[in-house]
């Protein structure tokens, strides 16, 4: 297959984009989708609808052969070992919640999990709730200055009491890269559990679960131009096993008395009622879709827009970039003593600009870094230089006239 090198044709690939005059840069909140992700779904609900893994009929093999294909999908995608190490969930967030719930059970007081400042809240509040629930305590490794995760700090935290260790593959406020690969390495050596947050990720980096050697690896599909209410679990089949039964419903169970029951094999044991199919069917051919581009061109053009970005950004007086991370994705936070992010968003609404504003779920991150909040332009494959260029332009004209 001939990978596509030329970024900037994509544009056309997204009807919202294509046909929207306004500058989208908000991907890092939810991307946008290709006309291959609306035709899969719409070809699914047409042609194949009905219920997996239960009836005989033909349209539901027919069903469970498109579910199980992007399962396959999937775990080709992140370099799974078996398709069975993929549980379909509604996002990262119940993805996290899952293993937390999961791991409470063997949690006792006495033991440590280990995050970090620069966690999405999706990525503190299911911890807390497992600490509640064992009396194990919550520790934070601190952000540097520059938002980078402080790995002197983090190193002087783990220690023989951390059972888990769950940490953001990019950090959503500041596009942070985090070494994951080195923190597993180090939170390996003293026994503990590790969970990746790969929300932020998927849709920039190439991730190989094999290689970082987690245990855990949550994503969501929206923020990867797939559709929302699908995301993933993948779990190292022996960690994943050990996992005790979350919910309780259809499709998970062997066998069912009013006394007792036993439960089904993974992946399906974590898959309780009936799946997002459709879903499901939209995330493979967002994989698929990110998968035919050149993946350095890709990164390069996602790459010179933040530069550019930053650049122009840094021209504007009275604007401050906020944290420049040694290793980021398409993630540009900056704040204005001209006023506040939300009155800044509002003026750029106004122009056609699509920003973020506010804490983005990451208060602690804020409190850290002594901010209310910022002003979040997030980039993806199909923004162009005319985005970045209309950014800048809002923003002075923005605060001139704050």
């Amino acid at each position: 297959m001939t990978l596509r090198t030329d970024i900037t044709s994509a544009r056309a690939d997204f009807p919202l984009i294509a046909q929207a005059s306004d500058a989208y840069l908000d991907s890092a909140a939810t991307s946008q989708k290709p006309d291959c992700v609306l035709r899969a779904v719409d070809a699914y609900y047409r042609e194949s609808n009905a219920n997996v893994h239960r009836a005989a009929h033909k349209l539901a093999e027919s069903a469970t052969d498109a579910f199980e294909s992007s399962r396959a999908t999937v775990a080709a995608f992140l370099n799974a070992n078996r398709n069975d190490e993929i549980v379909f969930t509604r996002g990262t967030t119940e993805s996290i919640n899952l293993v937390a719930a999961g791991l409470a059970a063997g949690l006792a007081p006495g033991d440590e999990i280990l995050i970090s400042e620069l966690e999405h809240h999706s990525n503190i509040v299911p911890w807390q709730m497992a600490c509640q629930r064992s009396g194990a305590r919550l520790v934070a490794a601190c952000v540097t200055p520059g938002g980078e995760l402080d790995m002197q700090d983090f190193r002087a935290k783990l220690n023989e009491r951390t059972a888990v260790v769950s940490i953001g593959h990019v950090s959503n406020a500041l596009g942070t890269v985090n070494p994951v690969k080195q923190i597993t390495q180090l939170a390996r050596a003293v026994g503990a559990v590790v969970v990746i947050d790969g929300a932020q990720a998927t849709a920039h980096i190439d991730v190989d679960v094999q290689a970082i050697g987690c245990d855990y690896y949550a994503l969501s599909g929206h923020k990867a131009y797939a559709p929302m209410g699908i995301g993933v679990l993948w779990g190292r089949f022996d960690a994943f096993d050990a996992l005790p039964a979350w919910q309780g419903g259809g499709e998970m169970i062997e066998h069912v008395t009013i006394e007792a029951s036993t439960y089904n094999v993974l992946p399906y044991r974590f898959e309780a009622g009936t799946p997002n199919v459709g879903g499901a069917v939209g995330l493979a051919a967002a994989l698929q879709y990110l998968r035919s581009f050149d993946q350095s061109a890709l990164r390069k053009h996602e790459h010179d827009l933040v530069a550019q970005a930053r650049s122009g950004l840094a021209q504007i007086e009275s604007i401050r970039i906020v944290a420049e991370p040694s290793e980021h994705t398409s993630v540009v936070s900056f704040v204005s003593s001209a006023g506040h992010p939300q009155d800044i968003g509002t003026l750029l609404d106004q122009q056609g600009i699509a920003v973020r504003t506010g804490h983005h779920c990451t208060m602690p991150l804020m409190q850290a870094l002594g901010l209310p909040g910022t002003i979040r332009a997030s980039f993806a494959l199909y923004n162009d230089q005319s985005d970045v260029e209309r950014l800048i332009k809002g923003v002075e004209k923005a605060v001139t006239f704050l």
